[in-house]
């Protein structure tokens, strides 16, 4: 992961990543990027028919699914948590701590159960045209007009910011925000985006000021914008919009992504590349889920359910089995 974070060096290098996350949503980036290039070293051999992949699951699961690997496929190995349930006392003075298997809390203790990480470990998962068996419906990819939106994603848009605490509001022209498409205010909380726009730009624009409320609001993040790297702020945003439209199918070939490499400087710029697309891919996934609009699978097949990047123990194939404080603008 680190090879390939390390020449997202451009702005379409880094549009052609968001792409492919944009396909695999509910996985993370790195895996996203794992995933693709290793279907890409299975074209190049001849194992598969497509360039790109389709939709990924364990062994395991698209035997659930009726379907089997392909004798003499090799699956795509990705990174998952190894993970355990602890628990964990709250005392009435607000103190937390972690109990021992065999510890009991106070009586006047609040006990709660969460999942903890406790290290990694990999899983390998093949794409469809790796397994042959009972068809599997795949739904299309939903194709818009040039200029169209979603039905029913403005507004899907419009309830997580008010959700966050942002009223929304149109103004005519761009030059009733400063010349700019859309601009987030973190002091008023108003979010304002302009209609003289095609109806496709209006909602990429809201899905970036989403953007910029949910990464960037002080009052979430406990951080001034104004000490983040502007480059970053608007790398962000406009990563999640491009995330948003892509899985709705809308055109992205006009979206403009900032130069990565003004951005990404310092001493480890691929971790810092890394970390920011991390927190892009769980924001947009964070949207998607909570959208009523049909965005597709994220990388999963139907019925597969919602385990996403589990560790997953591979059978052996039988024989037979083949901005300033105040705000930010756009």
């Amino acid at each position: 992961m680190r090879h390939y974070a390390s020449e997202l060096q451009s702005g379409q290098d880094w549009k052609a990543a968001l792409d492919t996350a944009a396909r695999f949503h509910r996985y993370s980036f790195a895996n996203s990027l794992l995933i693709a290039a290793s279907h890409a070293r299975a074209f190049a051999e001849g194992r598969v028919p497509d360039p790109q992949p389709d939709v990924v699951a364990g062994y395991r699961t698209w035997q659930a699914l009726g379907r089997q690997v392909r004798r003499g496929q090799r699956g795509h190995t990705i990174l998952c948590p190894r993970t355990r349930k602890v628990r964990e006392a709250v005392s009435p003075a607000n103190e937390r701590r972690t109990l021992g298997r065999a510890e009991s809390p106070d009586s006047a203790d609040v006990v709660s159960t969460r999942i903890r990480v406790t290290g990694w470990t990999t899983a390998t998962v093949f794409s469809l045209s790796q397994t042959e068996g009972e068809p599997l419906p795949l739904p299309p990819r939903p194709v818009l007009l040039q200029g169209a939106a979603p039905p029913g994603l403005w507004d899907g848009l419009v309830t997580q910011l008010q959700g966050a605490g942002f009223d929304v509001v149109t103004v005519p022209t761009r030059g009733d925000i400063g010349r700019a498409n859309g601009v987030t205010n973190f002091t008023t909380r108003v979010v304002r985006v302009r209609t003289d726009m095609d109806e496709a730009a209006q909602v990429k624009t809201l899905a970036h000021e989403l953007g910029h409320a949910l990464l960037h609001d002080p009052a979430r993040t406990g951080t001034d914008p104004r000490d983040i790297h502007r480059g970053v702020l608007e790398v962000e945003a406009e990563s999640v919009a491009h995330l948003i439209g892509a899985a709705h199918g809308m055109d992205t070939s006009s979206y403009t992504l900032p130069y990565v490499a003004t951005w990404a400087g310092g001493t480890d710029p691929a971790a810092t590349v890394r970390a920011t697309a991390e927190r892009v891919v769980r924001t947009a996934r964070t949207i998607l889920d909570a959208l009523p609009t049909d965005h597709g699978l994220g990388g999963q097949p139907p019925g597969a359910g919602r385990a996403v990047e589990a560790p997953e123990r591979r059978a052996r194939p039988t024989p037979a089995a083949t901005a300033p404080a105040a705000g930010v603008s756009r």
